[in-house]
């Protein structure tokens, strides 16, 4: 996979419960659901690419991504590794505080730089509110159904 994932769940979840109660998550629920998620997590999103805001590439590269599975359920940003390569050092991903590059592709000439990280504080910021919003929002959708 080309893009890295940065999950909003950082807590039980809605979707989840009802994996382990059908087996898999209906799918008549599904279609329904995806267009309320993303429009759960857009202050999210947003956040991150207003923190991103220094790049020119980082924040376009940005989308939301559903899941309904056992492994990955809810709403995710991914971004787009092709489209913005940097992203990944300079959020830190690997918990370093910086990281070393080659000066303009000249692998004689290395720096370190500092990580900016923007994903994981607009998911610390909000991501709490997100879980609320989509948990009720299935929650809805599933007692409406019959669930």
């Amino acid at each position: 996979m080309s893009d890295e994932v940065v999950s909003l769940d950082r807590t039980g979840n809605a979707i989840r419960r009802l994996i382990r109660q059908h087996g898999r998550f209906p799918a008549d629920l599904r279609q329904g659901l995806r267009p309320a998620m993303r429009e759960a997590a857009q202050p999210v999103l947003g956040d991150a690419r207003r923190r991103s805001g220094w790049s020119t590439r980082i924040p376009r590269a940005m989308r939301l991504a559903t899941s309904f599975t056992r492994r990955q359920a809810g709403v995710s940003i991914v971004v787009d590794r092709t489209r913005a390569p940097h992203a990944r050092p300079h959020e830190g991903i690997r918990g370093n505080r910086t990281f070393r590059h080659p000066v303009h592709g000249n692998r004689n000439v290395w720096v370190e730089q500092s990580t900016r990280p923007f994903l994981v504080p607009a998911a610390d910021m909000h991501g709490r509110r997100v879980v609320e919003a989509v948990n009720r929002v299935v929650d809805d959708s599933a007692n409406k159904a019959g669930y």
